[in-house]
């Protein structure tokens, strides 16, 4: 199984709770734990965790149980990069978007929180044309 094999650090960047900076490298294996095929999330990277917009945080947190799905997801969207077998490879966004939900999975997301949010980043994305 998939599997976060580092612990998320972070901190609040210039003292707001909207942006955070990773304080450590953080890593998500695809497939298992010690599998070739990873996401490496470098030390110094920002995040504001699921993008969701302000007036939804009553319902839906940007740092909900799928806080550390959502770092990984705003990785891959901004660089693009994943490992797979010691090469570096680029990622879709609709390749992101389905690791976001596999993400959200293993972290134990129900079914409807993990689809709902899925739905919404697949939405997004084909509205704004974005391969």
């Amino acid at each position: 199984m998939s599997s976060f094999t580092t612990p998320l650090k972070l901190t609040p960047v210039d003292g707001t709770v909207e942006t955070f900076e990773l304080l450590e490298e953080f890593f998500y294996h695809l497939g298992h734990e010690d599998s070739a095929t990873y996401v490496r999330v470098p030390k110094g990277f920002v995040t504001d965790g699921a993008s969701i917009p302000s007036s939804l945080w009553p319902v839906l947190s940007p740092w909900g149980p799928y806080g550390k799905a959502a770092v990984v997801h705003d990785y891959l969207c901004t660089h693009r990069l994943m490992i797979r077998d010691g090469e570096v490879n680029r990622v879709t966004r609709e390749g992101a978007d389905w690791i976001f939900l596999e993400a959200m999975q293993v972290l134990g997301v129900s079914w409807f929180k993990a689809h709902l949010m899925w739905r919404a980043v697949r939405s997004y994305a084909i509205l704004k044309g974005i391969k």
